[in-house]
């Protein structure tokens, strides 16, 4: 009988993760924030000395949550910023590969997702009208990576990603920072959302 494949991993944290059966005691956002901090969005195919990680994406579209949803509660922001949470540990799958993969990929992020809410004090499910203020700060940011280091004719980003009002925009540019540095805004974000979570 063949010994069945290891699906967990090791934390730097010492955490064991179960990735096909997570638990949200063994999350911490230290892993989390480390593994987004070294994980590069469109595939490492972007302009600059640095990568743009999943770490950097997640705080911008944090930023751009807030400008879509200003009155929202803390915990929804905090939910912004850990949307690709999952990819600590599965990687960033584009698109085209993600629709070719299919459902297993799903169904793995979305109980990864379930166990990083939970951990963090979020529905393990966040409601619909959540998900699409998220996904549409998400669509702006893709817009603007596109654009700006991604490689991207902007009529082509247009068409992709849906062209932003200009408002979203002001004054928003791409940052490529060391690893490290984003690593620790990341943290830092985290500390300050769940802490605005709590009063």
């Amino acid at each position: 009988m063949a010994k069945p494949a290891r699906a967990w991993q090791r934390m730097l944290s010492g955490r064991r993760l179960d990735l096909l059966d997570p638990t949200p005691v063994d999350i911490e956002i230290e892993d989390i924030a480390h593994g987004l901090a070294f994980v590069a969005r469109w595939n490492g195919q972007t302009k600059g000395d640095w990568p743009y990680s999943v770490a950097e994406h997640s705080l911008l579209v944090t930023d751009l949550f807030a400008r879509i949803a200003p009155g929202e509660p803390a915990r929804w922001h905090l939910a912004a910023l850990l949307h690709d949470a999952p990819e600590y540990v599965i990687g960033d799958m584009i698109s085209p590969v993600k629709s070719a993969v299919g459902l297993a990929y799903s169904e793995m992020d979305a109980r990864l997702s379930a166990a990083v809410h939970l951990r963090f004090g979020l529905p393990a499910v966040l409601p619909d009208r959540v998900k699409k203020m998220i996904k549409a700060a998400d669509k702006v940011s893709a817009w603007l990576e596109a654009v700006q280091i991604a490689g991207f004719s902007q009529s082509e980003a247009d068409r992709l990603f849906g062209r932003p009002a200009e408002p979203l925009l002001s004054g928003l540019a791409i940052r490529l920072r060391p690893p490290a540095v984003v690593r620790t805004d990341y943290v830092s974000r985290h500390e300050i959302l769940l802490a605005a979570c709590a009063t």
